[in-house]
């Protein structure tokens, strides 16, 4: 039996029928076809699925579709365009912090939020807003480079 839930997603008012057990993950992706957010480990280690939920990160995978009821959700297919980059998104190629790129969505997502909060960071600081987000391409020096100087020119 499945449930109608409405909720903002990207900006925009988003309705749309899930049953109660699915996560936030498989409705965006299967449902949706967002396909940006990512399945990594499915189990909220590696980081790849983090979306922002009321403008906060969480894995979609651990996340029931049916509590984003009423609020509001941003991936990372909201965050930029193809025309307009983010900030984050442009400084992450000026700095080779995208390898493979499967872990980019997340890392982008909770950096997002991060700067959003704590504008001027310390490099300290932002090692520690992404230590919850697992690269096995070994780009976590320009990953932090990226997001230090897209710090620098918000």
């Amino acid at each position: 039996m499945e449930r109608t839930i409405k909720f903002i997603l990207n900006g925009a008012p988003t309705e749309v029928s899930v049953p109660p057990n699915w996560p936030l993950l498989r409705l965006l992706r299967e449902r949706l076809g967002l396909t940006g957010t990512k399945e990594g480990c499915g189990i909220g280690e590696c980081g790849a699925c983090t979306v922002l939920l009321d403008g906060e990160p969480v894995h979609a995978c651990l996340v029931l579709a049916p509590k984003v009821d009423g609020r509001s959700i941003e991936t990372i297919e909201g965050l930029g365009t193809r025309e307009a980059l983010h900030p984050l998104q442009q400084s992450f190629i000026d700095h080779g912090a995208v390898q493979c790129g499967f872990c980019t969505p997340g890392i982008l997502m909770s950096a997002k939020a991060f700067l959003e909060k704590n504008p001027r960071p310390t490099r300290e600081e932002v090692r520690e807003a992404i230590s919850g987000h697992l690269c096995r391409c070994s780009g976590y020096q320009q990953i932090i480079e990226a997001i230090e100087v897209a710090s620098k020119t918000r």
